[in-house]
């Protein structure tokens, strides 16, 4: 499949997945399986893909699955990922491991266990679904590994990131879109372009990706379509972008990390080409009011998810509350010097879809409210 002129690959999650149900398949009738298998992709649709070697093991069966990532510049495309599936135990109980070539997680801020293998979220769900699906409902036990794991980690962010051993199986849509500027920008002149066209009232909504499109459109209610446009990586130029084709105002709708990268002045947050800087969060946190000790576990965390959890499990409420909003107002500060005076508002959701912060211009368009966050912040930030 090709997006903005470049061939799409797949996650290593669905490669996984892709191996896990070909094993659950052999181990089912017997003998190896040969052919393609489908995966579900969690924002609909299937993926086909062509198992590899599939072998028959005491108990079960082990497939592989070689990673095709497309035009996009992965250094875990055309790595063998390896299923093996050893049916038994209750009902769907599907039970996912880590082998050769997963790391294993040693840090928080990754919604991961510690001690457990760095294997997200979204692909153990397409793990499981995938092994119940073809083996009718029944239990198994499923052990993802990558040979070539511990030899391509240090090429990634794993090793500052606590993953030690190998590399994370990764992937929240299941489908790699290939990374180039040039294209991607394009795409979002493109969106901005049919949002000015249509005249609604000169709101753009610029989101990070899917998933932060999917909790803005809940947030700010029943928006036109065109008033979405996923800005990916490129805030600084998507703004600009809008600054120049006349748009009244944006509202740059994000998830921590990013968000943070902004704060600190990055206007491109891929996470090749900016870090995020926790000395800065903390700064942020003492201005907020929080405790000293609050302030030095941010300066401390891992990762920007780790030191939003920090500040929602030591001080919730009010506290937190304080603390993102000076994280959007600080993106807000930074987004308008290339704004040219057009309106700049900032949202940040946590991970399940709830606003922890919106800072909007005074007098700004109001949006309807949706569910409050963890932080203690709702969408009726977005009527300020």
């Amino acid at each position: 499949m090709t997006r903005r002129g470049l061939r799409t690959g797949f996650t290593t999650g669905t490669c996984a997945a892709a191996a896990a149900k070909a094993a659950a398949l052999a181990a089912l009738g017997g003998s190896p399986f040969e052919g393609h298998v489908e995966v579900d992709l969690p924002g609909g649709g299937a993926a086909r893909i062509a198992a590899g070697r599939c072998e028959m093991i005491p108990g079960g069966a082990r497939c592989s699955v070689v990673k095709d990532g497309g035009d996009d510049p992965d250094v875990t495309s055309g790595a063998l990922i390896v299923s093996e599936v050893l049916p038994g135990g209750p009902p769907g109980d599907v039970r996912i491991l880590g082998g050769e070539g997963v790391g294993t997680v040693t840090k928080p801020g990754l919604g991961l266990e510690i001690g457990g293998p760095a294997i997200n979220p979204v692909p153990r769900r397409m793990i499981e679904r995938s092994v119940r699906g073809a083996l009718r409902g029944g239990g198994a036990a499923v052990t993802v590994s990558v040979p070539a794991g511990r030899e391509l980690a240090p090429k990634t962010d794993n090793p500052r990131l606590g993953i030690v051993g190998g590399i994370s199986i990764l992937g929240t849509s299941g489908i790699v879109v290939p990374f180039s500027t040039a294209s991607f920008a394009a795409s979002i002149r493109q969106g901005i372009d049919v949002a000015v066209a249509a005249g609604d009232g000169g709101l753009v909504v610029l989101t990070t990706g899917g998933r932060s499109e999917e909790f803005a459109r809940r947030a700010a209610g029943p928006l036109p379509d065109h008033c979405f446009v996923q800005m990916g990586d490129f805030a600084g130029y998507a703004v600009e972008q809008c600054a120049k084709k006349g748009v009244g105002e944006v509202l740059l709708a994000g998830f921590v990390g990013k968000l943070a990268k902004m704060a600190a002045g990055a206007s491109q947050t891929h996470v090749k080409g900016s870090k995020v800087d926790t000395a800065m969060l903390a700064r942020l946190a003492a201005e907020a009011g929080l405790s000293p000790g609050t302030a030095e576990a941010v300066r401390g965390a891992n990762t920007a998810r780790h030191a939003m959890e920090v500040v929602v499990g030591r001080e919730p409420g009010a506290g937190a509350g304080a603390f993102f909003g000076l994280v959007c107002e600080r993106v807000r500060g930074r987004m308008a010097a290339r704004a040219g005076g057009m309106g700049v508002g900032v949202a940040m959701f946590d991970f399940e879809g709830g606003v922890l912060a919106c800072r909007r211009e005074r007098g700004a368009r109001p949006l309807p409210a949706a569910d409050a966050g963890p932080g203690g912040g709702s969408a009726s930030y977005f009527t300020k």
